[in-house]
C-alpha cells in the first residue's frame, strides 16, 4: 500500500510560513478555536518528517519535543544516525519512502520549504491541509519555493476556526 504524505501547515495570507529570520510569532496573533484541529489530525499520522532547519527551530522553541510518540525522521545533509528524538535521513525521497517500514501508512510532512520542494519534485505529496492565517507579512520564507513542478490540486473541503481558514487539497 502506498504511503500517504500530508502537508499540514500554517501560512500567512501572502504565502509565508515564517518571517525571514525563521520566527513564527505571528501565528499567535490571530484567534482560532482550541487547537484548530491539530490533535485530531496528529492522531491520524504514523510518522513525522521534517527538514533539519525545522528540527533545529523546534528544539529552540519548545523544551519538550512535541513528536516523541511518533517515529520522526529529519532530512539532513550534515547529521547522520539518530539522536534522542529522531532518525536522520541522508537519502533521496524515493529511497527513503521505499525503505520505510510497511506499517507506516500516513506521514505528516511538517516542513520547511526545502523538504517540501524535495517531496513535490519527487511527486510524493498526496494532500495539503493549509491553515491560512489572516496576516500579511510582506516578506519571509515562502511555503512554496520557485522551481517546483506544476501540480493540479482539487479543493476537497474547508473548515473555519475563528479567523483561520483551513483548506484541504488533494492531487487530482
Amino acid at each position: 500500500m502506498k504511503k500517504k504524505i500530508v502537508v499540514y501547515i500554517a501560512a500567512s495570507l501572502d504565502g509565508y510560513i515564517a518571517r525571514e529570520n525563521g520566527e513564527i510569532d505571528w501565528l499567535e496573533s490571530v484567534e482560532g478555536e482550541g487547537d484548530n484541529g491539530y490533535e485530531a489530525f496528529y492522531q491520524t499520522c504514523d510518522a513525522v518528517v521534517m527538514g533539519k532547519a525545522t528540527y533545529d527551530h523546534v528544539l529552540k522553541l519548545i523544551s519538550d519535543f512535541p513528536y516523541h510518540d511518533k517515529k520522526c525522521y529529519v532530512f539532513s545533509r550534515s547529521s547522520q544516525g539518530k539522536d534522542q528524538y529522531v532518525e536522520f535521513v541522508n537519502e533521496s525521497v524515493a529511497s527513503f519512502l521505499n525503505n520505510l517500514n510497511q506499517d507506516t501508512k500516513k506521514i505528516w510532512l511538517v516542513g520547511g520549504a526545502d523538504i517540501l520542494a524535495d517531496f513535490l519534485t519527487a511527486k510524493r505529496v498526496d494532500e495539503f491541509i493549509i491553515s491560512v492565517i489572516p496576516v500579511l507579512l510582506g516578506a519571509g520564507i515562502p511555503l512554496f519555493k520557485r522551481g517546483i513542478p506544476e501540480i493540479n490540486l482539487k479543493l476537497t473541503h474547508m473548515k473555519q476556526y475563528g479567523q483561520i481558514a483551513q483548506l484541504y487539497y488533494e492531487k487530482e
